[in-house]
């Protein structure tokens, strides 16, 4: 009866009242009533209602319809979106990403808009590692749904400009599947990328330098002009002069600046212990970098061979292709490709393809003595292809042909089988190109012929019979003739031979050999093999003149006679270098799906304009103090493009108002709310003004008094630079860290113009020191400039130059420089930290020295090393310290929690990199027992 009224209710209400009321009925009475004939759309509103127990009851509903083999596909995307949602909002950013993880995971399409919505979402995130997360999900909804492309790539757009080393990697990656065509959006991001790379993750690495390669090659114009100049401690390297214009009016190429930042930020990664990036970066010198620069990889390279035969095999492989056209690289290395007995045979084969293409006049003979001891190897498939690489080596090198065809004679004697069937095989090759002088060479093989079984052998023995028959006219008829007895047993390729030999032989001496050619050619009239049957008939038309003969019978001899020219021994990675070094294309020497060839350099350099980013400055109005339960806080106004700026950087999410919602209950409430609430103050009645707890700097704790130096006197001919961190803000820019030179000149005279290079880098935004004019002898002189090292502990190079000279030098900061001090109360600091939890946080326990217990001690080590203020704290056991990064204005939090005898650092921070950087200098600083 109440399932009948319900039933009844459903005519005139509508489907949520009928949801409701169907609430009041226990769901064990409904399971197998006619309660499914509720339709799907009032399921989806239930789902879709704000109330949890509807949704709760909602789910009940669909397991019961699902449970008695209902199909219920068309509430999936509903269902997920109920069970994703809460999780995509989670406070904690591990949830979230995996929450989005499993969500792109479900190869469904129909909830790709659902997912769509997550990734957007997600990658707007103040967590790093969930932007990074959205970066996977790209790819995945590409692959389930194509159509989606242009909306993924809006996002990609906006995940590229994020600063996070975290997120770079992930982000080109699904740049490179999506729209890898797109080369419009790096141009902004490029410059940006080279400085990251060196702090990305090691995959990232590797897929950001493919893709910087194929941008390169589309940007710049070739260096590897014979007009090149690459002189990079000289100013002329970037820009032309005046006098070279007189001498020559010809434009010289000059390589852009752009260019040699990629070199040059790429070139430290030859040292990653990941054979992946070494591989990446040595492929991007061969394809970018200017012919000279190329010996820098070559160590690399080698050092690779000694990984596990996997690693060899690529290594080895690209080394091959290279060696073709640099011979010079590796033949200093010549030695480390010597065949180890422990060696596989894919990796012996390739050591001595790279050996033959090391081989010159000037080596030759100690690879000959190597390939001597080869030829004994116990490994059959080695021996031959040690006697193919004899032969190149004989082809190539026209001293040594001589030496290599008796070399190669005397191994027919051998009595391994494989063995003289190569030599007899590479012999012929060899003969090829000075037949005449070798008949003695043709005659002994003919002698050998009975011994040898190899098919491939036998047939290239009379191939060279019939070919030089001339040379050998007593001999060769006799092999004919025991050719004919045995042709029924012989292979195939053999039989072929025999006919060849039968017809050329009837053609220069038919008096002694036109009965054995009828037999031959009647024999193989009747062969199984219809490749033999149709030569036979073939050659019977064309040597045997009747009456059904052609015109081809009277040109028989010039068409079987006919010379032929002699092969060409070269290598098989002849033509690997159309392939991109490091591809799987270049490896299966055949194109792969998915490969993206590399472009041809450009005749003109397109404009280098498009990669100039734009700082826009932030318009401020004064700011004031209001107080706020008690607490002093800032209040000032935001120009709307920096407000926006803001709400999508994730950079700037430490300062973008997340220490504003101290009246929030929950994460996911501090989650929405990412807009400062407006505060109406009474001398500005008719403006409403955000409200933010700025993270001020307040004055260094320590300041080391250690100078580091940056240009020796031996060096800079007389002038010596040495520079301080000074700890202070940069008066010359806020993402700016101060430092202070000191010149001096040890000379007896007078050094005039002392001053950085304008044009001398091109990685950091450096602020110069006024030029000084005049420096008189064993004078000393200090200078202030700002360097923005961008967060990265990368060094700084420029150019310090004076009236004559240059000098390349290079500032490389510690971590610890890099922050700038800020103050906070402690319940403040134990808020943020619990923000940067997860992927932000990095821990380490150490053992304590007891004279570094004390509050006095542990408070000095730690800002020694690192540019923090102190926070007050109300445990004796708890010191607390806290910073900004001086670029991008990340917090920066160190806490060290004694426990007899040991302590726990942690660092809490989105600045992943800088924090376990961090960690460890703190770590030794503690440990050490010195001041």
């Amino acid at each position: 009866q109440i399932q009948s009224s319900i039933f009844n209710q459903r005519k005139a209400h509508s489907p949520g009242h009928v949801c409701k009321n169907i609430l009041h009925v226990p769901v064990s009475g409904l399971l197998f009533g006619p309660w499914f004939l509720c339709r799907n759309e009032d399921l989806k509103e239930m789902l879709e209602s704000n109330k949890e127990s509807l949704k709760l009851e909602a789910m009940k509903r669909i397991v019961g319809l699902i449970a008695k083999g209902k199909n219920a596909s068309e509430l999936f995307p509903a269902v997920v979106k109920n069970v994703a949602s809460k999780n995509i909002e989670d406070p904690n950013q591990l949830i979230r990403a995996s929450a989005l993880r499993v969500l792109s995971s479900i190869r469904v399409p129909i909830i790709v808009p659902i997912m769509m919505l997550a990734i957007k979402e997600a990658a707007t995130d103040l967590s790093p590692y969930v932007r990074k997360t959205a970066a996977h999900a790209i790819q995945k909804l590409y692959s389930l749904d194509p159509d989606q492309k242009e909306h993924l790539i809006e996002v990609i757009e906006k995940l590229l400009k994020d600063k996070s080393t975290l997120v770079a990697g992930s982000v080109v990656m699904a740049f490179e599947e999506v729209c890898p065509d797109r080369i419009d959006l790096i141009h902004k991001n490029y410059r940006k990328l080279c400085n990251l790379l060196v702090d990305v993750e090691e995959w990232g690495q590797v897929v950001i330098i493919h893709m910087l390669t194929r941008y390169a090659r589309t940007q710049f114009v070739s260096p590897w002009r014979e007009d090149a100049v690459f002189d990079e401690n000289s100013a002329k390297a970037f820009y032309d002069s005046e006098e070279e214009r007189r001498v020559d009016q010809s434009k010289p190429y000059i390589m852009d600046p752009d260019h040699r930042l990629l070199l040059r930020n790429t070139k430290p990664l030859l040292q990653s212990r990941n054979t992946a990036v070494v591989m990446a970066v040595s492929q991007l010198y061969w394809h970018l970098a200017p012919k000279h620069e190329l010996s820098i990889i070559t160590k690399s390279l080698v050092r690779l061979l000694r990984s596990h035969r996997e690693v060899q095999y690529i290594v080895l492989q690209n080394i091959a292709t290279m060696s073709i056209q640099r011979k010079g690289m590796f033949e200093p290395f010549m030695k480390s490709f010597y065949v180890r007995s422990t060696d596989a045979t894919h990796i012996k084969t390739l050591k001595l393809e790279i050996l033959t293409n090391l081989a010159n006049e000037a080596n030759i003979s100690t690879i000959l003595r190597e390939f001597q001891t080869y030829v004994k190897s116990q490994d059959k498939a080695f021996a031959a292809a040690t006697i193919q690489a004899i032969g190149c080596c004989a082809t190539n090198i026209s001293e040594v042909t001589d030496t290599c065809l008796n070399g190669l004679v005397l191994l027919l004697s051998n009595r391994d089988e494989t063995v003289v069937a190569e030599s007899v095989v590479v012999i012929k090759k060899l003969l090829q190109t000075q037949p005449s002088q070798h008949s003695d060479i043709i005659k002994h093989m003919a002698k050998l012929f009975d011994n040898i079984t190899v098919p491939m052998a036998r047939a290239s023995i009379l191939w060279l019979m019939g070919e030089y028959c001339e040379h050998v006219p007593k001999i060769a008829p006799d092999v004919l003739r025991k050719m004919a007895k045995t042709f029924t047993d012989e292979e195939d390729i053999v039989k072929l031979q025999i006919v060849n030999l039968a017809a050329k032989l009837y053609l220069t001496n038919s008096k002694q050999t036109k009965l054995l050619t009828q037999y031959i050619l009647n024999l193989g009239k009747y062969d199984q093999n219809y490749d033999i049957r149709d030569r036979t008939r073939f050659i019977r038309q064309l040597i045997v003149p009747n009456e059904k003969s052609g015109a081809l019978s009277k040109y028989a001899r010039r068409i079987l006679m006919a010379p032929k020219p002699a092969p060409v021994l070269q290598s098989a990675f002849k033509d690997r270098d159309r392939f991109q070094l490091g591809t799987l294309s270049h490896t299966l020497n055949s194109q792969a799906s998915g490969y993206l060839e590399l472009s041809d350099w450009p005749a003109v350099a397109p404009d280098q304009s498009v990669r100039n980013v734009e700082v826009v400055e932030p318009v401020r109005l004064p700011c004031i103090y209001l107080q706020k339960n008690g607490n002093a806080v800032k209040v000032e106004s935001r120009s709307e493009s920096e407000s926006g700026s803001e709400s999508s950087s994730s950079e700037s999410s430490s300062e973008s108002g997340s220490e504003l919602d101290s009246d929030s209950d929950s994460g996911t409430d501090q989650k929405k709310n990412t807009k400062p609430k407006p505060v109406q103050s009474k001398p500005f009645d008719a403006v409403s003004w955000p409200v933010c707890v700025s993270l001020q700097a307040s004055s260094p704790v320590f300041v080391p008094e250690t100078s580091h130096e940056l240009l020796h006197r031996m060096t800079g001919k007389g002038l010596s630079a040495q520079y301080r961190f000074t700890r202070q803000p940069c008066i010359y820019g806020n993402s700016m860290v101060s430092l202070q030179l000191t010149l001096s000149n040890s000379t007896d005279q007078a050094l005039e113009n002392i001053h950085i290079s304008e044009k001398s880098s091109t990685g950091q935004n450096i602020h110069r020191f006024n030029a000084i004019e005049r420096l008189e002898p064993q004078a000393s002189v200090t200078v202030s400039m700002g360097v923005d090292f961008n967060d990265s502990t990368q060094a700084a190079n420029f150019q310090l130059c004076t009236k004559e000279d240059e000098f390349s030098v290079s500032i490389q900061p510690a971590v610890g420089e890099l922050l700038l001090p800020i103050t906070m109360s402690e319940a403040d600091f134990t808020k943020e930290q619990g923000k940067l939890v997860g992927m932000n946080e990095s821990s380490a326990t150490i053992t304590m020295t007891p004279e570094n217990v004390s509050s006095q001690s542990v408070n000095r080590k730690v800002v020694s090393v690192a540019n923090l203020g102190v926070i007050p704290s109300g445990q004796e056991n708890i010191y607390r310290f806290s910073g900004k990064t001086v670029s991008s204005g990340s917090l920066v939090l160190v806490s060290v929690v004694l426990k007899d005898p040991d302590a726990v650092i942690t660092i809490n921070t989105e600045k992943t990199v800088m924090g376990s950087m961090l960690l460890r200098q703190v770590k030794t600083a503690l440990t050490n027992s010195g001041p």
